[in-house]
């Protein structure tokens, strides 16, 4: 499992060193990446350890629709010169949630709650690119990637409500 996780956020890590594009960019582009590979990491780690069938479905959505825009991330980072991260920047950003959820008592409620609060601060940076962001790329991946992922915190709203989570008010 762990050369899976180093695989993973090395493949799709991007990190915060620039070559001529603006640091606010940058920092989206981690922030975003960090919370995209932990999407994915943690929804292979519920297609696992998860017990209920709507928590291993909705962890189903969770890696592809994030592999994707991981994907597509770290594609417009390489035109823009934006160096690749090592893992271990990457592996920092994403560890404590997956720490948080493998010690969790009843799994498929702490993923439920995670997807909940994770999908709400990753919506906030995705806003805040797209209001205050200065590379229309990046701010155009934004806007066409915020709607996903509202619709993943309403589907993570009704899974931790489904399973008992605090999160789902």
């Amino acid at each position: 499992m762990k050369s899976k996780f180093y695989a993973a956020a090395l493949a799709l890590s991007v990190s915060l060193a620039s070559h001529g594009v603006f640091a606010a960019s940058d920092d989206f582009v981690e922030d975003a990446s960090a919370k995209g590979v932990a999407e994915v990491e943690a929804g292979k780690l519920a297609q696992e350890k998860g017990t209920a069938a709507d928590v291993k479905t909705f962890a189903d959505m969770m890696v592809k629709d994030h592999t994707a825009a991981n994907q597509k991330l770290k594609a417009l980072a390489d035109k823009k010169n934006i160096d690749v991260s090592d893992d271990a920047e990457l592996l920092d950003k994403a560890k404590a949630m997956i720490l948080e959820l493998r010690s969790a008592k009843s799994f498929d409620q702490a993923y439920a709650n995670n997807q909940v609060k994770a999908h709400e601060a990753t919506i906030e940076i995705f806003e805040d690119e797209i209001k205050n962001g200065e590379d229309t790329e990046l701010k155009a991946f934004a806007t066409e990637t915020l709607p996903k992922l509202k619709a993943h915190l309403e589907a993570a709203k009704k899974l931790a409500a489904a399973h008992g989570g605090a999160a789902a008010q």
